[in-house]
């Protein structure tokens, strides 16, 4: 196993830096136990990279990203720019292009210490393990598009290949899991979703071992409330799989619980960051809930650099740290970033949390 790695720090927007700052305390600690050397770089993206170097992420950004393990990003988005001819989360998306990174993993867990912090009931939460896996290249989101003061659209394109090489994304990973794939589409009015749904079962005779179904999106949104357990892998587009990881936040109680992965083919940098958002509102407050930039940096351990020891370390550290209550707002709980960090970081220093 390597044990030196560079990584590029992106921090963003909003709470982004407090996040990143928090994350990168704890991975030295992490790091540290293992025996396992990090060096970083720090670049701008989003409204910052927008405001000194104007553009959303430079040419020279995306180089380092290139050179680098992998990459932390913190979040993108500013209010100063809603109305803007250039939004600060085209640099986000340049960035995934440029690393062709088509594959964005979200876990969603309900986490035992959390259960009360939920709005669904406990006993509908329990036991949820799910892994959301949204397609990144495709869709409305990068179609050509038309925006005018009385009209605009926006293009959606799905290509076999996107499909193809996503599915076995999630077909691999569910025959690590508990080998159930459901795929998400809206197939019966859009011919995106009919030829996703097509090839999708083309893919699936290759992993015969594994069960799939279809669900279309509407109906997948209900049962993530209702019945989330019967749930093991979702697979869908790029906007579906927007909106339902964010949906799905409200299984632990909140999107700063929830970490993200996004990757290309393998020997290719992944780009790791929380689902939540820049949270222009409370920045600088000191109230930023970093567990799930801090568990996006476990997701980089075990994805990226190949060391799933520090990967579990930094789970268990998270772990520990809950149970003992350490919570901010968001949360139900009325610690700070800083509080919430340091107590990540004396478990693992006391044993507990990194082993």
């Amino acid at each position: 196993m390597r044990s030196s790695f560079h990584i590029l720090l992106l921090p963003g927007d909003g709470i982004g830096p407090e996040v990143v700052g928090a994350t990168r305390t704890v991975m030295d600690v992490a790091a540290e136990h293992f025996g396992v050397e990090l060096t970083y770089e720090e670049r701008k993206i989003g409204g910052t990279a927008l405001r000194e170097e104007g553009e959303p992420v430079s040419d020279e950004t995306l180089e380092k990203a290139k050179a680098s393990d992998a990459v932390l990003l913190g979040a993108v988005g500013h209010p100063d720019f809603d109305r803007g001819p250039v939004r600060p989360e085209a640099g986000l998306l340049k960035l995934r292009k440029t690393l062709g990174a088509f594959a964005n993993l979200r876990p969603v867990t309900a986490i035992p210490a959390l259960l009360a912090s939920s709005t669904i009931k406990p006993e509908v939460l329990e036991g949820v393990d799910i892994l959301i896996i949204r397609e990144l290249t495709g869709g409305a989101y990068f179609g050509e598009k038309v925006e005018g003061e009385d009209l605009a659209s926006d293009l959606s394109v799905y290509t076999r290949e996107e499909i193809e090489r996503v599915a076995r994304v999630a077909f691999e990973a569910a025959e690590g899991r508990h080998g159930r794939v459901t795929s998400v589409d809206k197939a019966n009015v859009m011919a995106t979703g009919r030829l996703w749904r097509s090839v999708v079962a083309e893919v699936a005779g290759e992993y015969p071992g594994v069960r799939l179904d279809h669900v279309l999106v509407d109906a997948a949104a209900m049962f993530l409330i209702r019945d989330p357990k019967r749930f093991d892998v979702i697979l869908t587009e790029n906007l579906f799989g927007d909106i339902l990881s964010d949906e799905a936040a409200m299984l632990p109680g909140s999107m700063g619980m929830l970490p993200s992965a996004s990757l290309g083919v393998p020997g290719t940098p992944g780009i790791f960051e929380p689902v939540h958002g820049s949270a222009p509102d409370i920045a600088g407050q000191g109230t930023a809930n970093p567990y799930a930039t801090i568990l996006s940096a476990a997701m980089m351990f075990r994805h990226s650099l190949g060391r799933p020891d520090i990967a579990g370390g930094i789970e268990r550290g998270v772990s520990v740290a809950l149970e003992a209550g350490f919570r901010t707002p968001d949360i139900g709980g009325k610690n700070g970033t800083e509080e919430v960090t340091q107590a990540v970081v004396r478990w693992a220093a006391a044993g507990e949390g990194v082993t």
